[in-house]
């Protein structure tokens, strides 16, 4: 048996810079490049893709990392893991093979992992009882939205993974397994290990340092409190594990590149987005963040140990998109002298648009950009005298309405400040209505959910 799998984090979010993961790639002597590329919005905006094109709900992002490392990564040995498929991973695997194919990569093999999507199960699930009650909210009602419903995805384990690996796949590519599971089951894989009592604590681990590397550069200098100290930035480097066979690692990154590995960037990624940390739930183990050991080991290189948890839960988390109505947007920018008095005015007359033109809105929200934008009524306002000399100052209207046609109407409203409004506005090209997918989070019994693994090749 192995005793240590290398792997290297190659993005952490649909978006993510390609320069990192390439240099991780050419040079970290990866067995495994992994790739986090959804959060829980992206399934739903993905699935009003797939709506539109039948080919299309996968992450762009996935195919055009996996064309360009493909190559490189048959060269030095490194298989490659993505939950990019989205809502349509058997879409994204088919143009993996084709690309293979069209680089004459010949016996690539891709594996394919479905079975995320349960949105055709939901009725079913309805009928024995399932509640499908908000966890976030308590929100028992979920008969107002059911018919709205445009996706509903449960957050898968590794298991998927493991079996495309044993079938011998030079690349993965699934829906929606849980952020970490790209990392959980390549560890799993190469130990064999199993989802079982023996294996509790270094499943957790793998769960552990998985949500530690999911976000890339969150863990090399990314995102921290001392983002000011850390070094060369925009050519940061991604994270590197050296996984264990006793369930111990390190993490660190290639040599030279920027950011900084130390205890301390990667405390800051160990509570990013968690709740209990004793109880990190997910669907392959429960790890206990509380439990762990880190120590520096060296220059950029921080060992994680100790790792304790317990068995996987018996519940999955699915996150229900549901259309929401629509938004309306606009953005002004008003100038010296008197840029604060010019944003009052237009809010005003935007106002006196909106009466005009009947608009019928649940909600409307201003921003003032420069001043209130991130923090909304907690954000101290400067005094009168300073307020008189700011350069300038924006102004930002959102509407959510029931319709595209009432949305509309904002984007006209704003237009008309063109003309209505002060002298010396500037404006962007006017913003479009655009449709709004609201979350449901829930739990569901995860006997309703089952996998399915195929294996294409080129």
């Amino acid at each position: 048996m192995k005793q240590k799998v290398r792997l290297g984090s190659g993005s952490g979010f649909w978006g993510d810079g390609m320069d990192p993961a390439m240099e991780v790639l050419e040079k970290g002597n990866l067995d495994y490049l992994c790739f986090d590329f959804l959060a829980e919005l992206s399934m739903a905006l993905l699935q009003r893709q797939k709506l539109k094109n039948p080919q299309a709900g996968y992450v762009p992002d996935a195919i055009h990392y996996m064309k360009a490392m493909m190559p490189m990564a048959r060269e030095v040995g490194t298989k490659l893991i993505s939950n990019g498929g989205g809502v349509n991973p058997r879409a994204a695997a088919e143009r993996i093979v084709g690309d293979a194919r069209a680089l004459g990569l010949e016996r690539t093999k891709v594996g394919l992992i479905e079975g995320d999507d349960i949105l055709s199960k939901i009725e079913e699930m309805l009928q024995a009882g399932v509640t499908f009650a908000n966890m976030e909210t308590g929100d028992t009602t979920f008969s107002a939205v059911k018919d709205r419903i445009v996706s509903a995805n449960a957050y898968t384990d590794s298991t998927g993974i493991i079996e495309a690996l044993r079938g011998g796949c030079d690349i993965v590519i699934a829906g929606r397994v849980s952020d970490n599971a790209v990392y959980v089951g390549p560890v799993m894989h190469e130990f064999g290990w199993r989802h079982d009592s023996q294996h509790v604590d270094k499943i957790a681990a793998a769960i552990a340092v998985g949500h530690i590397v999911e976000c890339a550069a969150g863990c090399t200098g990314g995102m921290s409190s001392r983002f000011a100290e850390m070094p060369h930035m925009g050519r940061v480097g991604f994270p590197i594990v050296d996984f264990f066979a006793d369930g111990s690692a390190d993490i660190s990154k290639v040599p030279g590149s920027g950011g900084r590995v130390d205890q301390f960037t990667v405390k800051e990624h160990l509570v990013y987005e968690i709740s209990d940390p004793r109880s990190y739930l997910m669907p392959d183990g429960i790890a206990d963040f509380t439990s762990l050991k880190l120590e520096e080991v060296g220059a950029d290189r921080v060992h994680i140990s100790e790792v304790r948890g317990r068995a996987a839960p018996d519940t999955l988390k699915v996150v229900i998109g549901y259309q929401d109505g629509w938004i309306g947007e606009s953005i002004a920018f008003f100038p010296w002298p008197h840029a604060y008095e010019r944003t009052l005015k237009a809010k005003e007359t935007m106002l006196e648009r909106f009466e005009r033109l009947k608009l019928n809105a649940d909600q409307i929200h201003f921003d003032f950009i420069g001043l209130n934008t991130l923090h909304g009524p907690g954000a101290p306002m400067p005094d009168v005298d300073a307020l008189a000399e700011l350069n300038e100052v924006g102004l930002r209207c959102a509407v959510k309405t029931k319709t595209a046609e009432e949305a509309e109407k904002v984007r006209r409203a704003g237009a008309h400040l063109w003309i209505m409004g002060p002298g010396g506005t500037s404006f962007g090209t006017p913003i479009k209505p655009r449709p709004v997918v609201a979350l449901w989070p829930t739990l569901i019994p995860r006997e309703f959910v089952h996998q399915k693994v195929a294996i294409l090749e080129a």
